[in-house]
């Protein structure tokens, strides 16, 4: 395997790191809004995922889509301050707590797997520079 190579391998594992970081942010924003409640008139918080893309030099970060298919919840609360005057519902988000944890825990461990990788090639690369002492 060349230098070359390596500083790609180390590269491909950095960008999965940063993007990996990013998914796991995205994730714990989605935990945060999880019980918050629209005003009225407004939309609920939408779940948001984010899209990664392969490259010649890693992983990308695309985009960050939000969650339209899957309906805002809407539960009857007369003593919530922005509950629908007519209705007493309010508008909560559309997060699912328990996805969330699955997403973050497989988040977590291509993180973790991105590490190993970059350990295991800077390993590589430190025992090749020790063949060239004598």
């Amino acid at each position: 395997m060349r230098i070359g190579s390596l500083a790609n391998a180390l590269q491909s594992s950095t960008s999965g790191l940063t993007a990996e970081r990013f998914r796991m942010d995205t994730i714990s924003s989605n935990l945060a809004n999880a019980n918050t409640v629209a005003r009225p008139g407004e939309d609920g918080y939408r779940r948001r995922s984010v899209v990664l893309n392969a490259t010649d030099h890693g992983v990308q970060i695309e985009s960050i889509v939000e969650d339209h298919e899957r309906p805002c919840l809407k539960k009857v609360d007369w003593s919530n301050p922005f509950h629908d005057p007519a209705t007493g519902e309010v508008t909560m988000s559309n997060v699912d707590p328990t996805m969330e944890m699955v997403d973050m825990i497989s988040a977590s461990r291509a993180y973790e797997a991105n590490i190993a990788a970059f350990n295991s090639v800077k390993g590589m690369i430190g025992s090749a520079l020790q063949i060239g002492k004598v």
